[in-house]
């Protein structure tokens, strides 16, 4: 589908709905008869849960806490 820069910018929302309900895979805006512009649908990327993906697979030691005071003398010369 070819459209003007005229109608493109009147008709921006119906050009969008055309490629999002894949009546149209492409529409060519061209100013003069010439083509310079080629819309098409931005591609869906696949989003992947990351909260909880290492859910199971470590674990935390017992006495994690344990050694805050030797870290804080490490960093800060002192305890917390």
């Amino acid at each position: 589908m070819q459209v003007n820069v005229l109608e493109a910018k009147t008709e921006f929302s119906k050009l969008i709905r055309l490629l999002e309900t894949k009546r149209e895979t492409s529409i060519t805006v061209a100013r003069n008869g010439k083509p310079v512009v080629i819309m098409t649908l931005y591609p869906e990327t696949p989003t992947s849960n990351r909260i909880g993906i290492a859910k199971g697979k470590f674990s935390d030691p017992e006495n994690f806490d344990s050694y805050d005071d030797e870290i804080a003398e490490l960093f800060t010369g002192g305890s917390l």
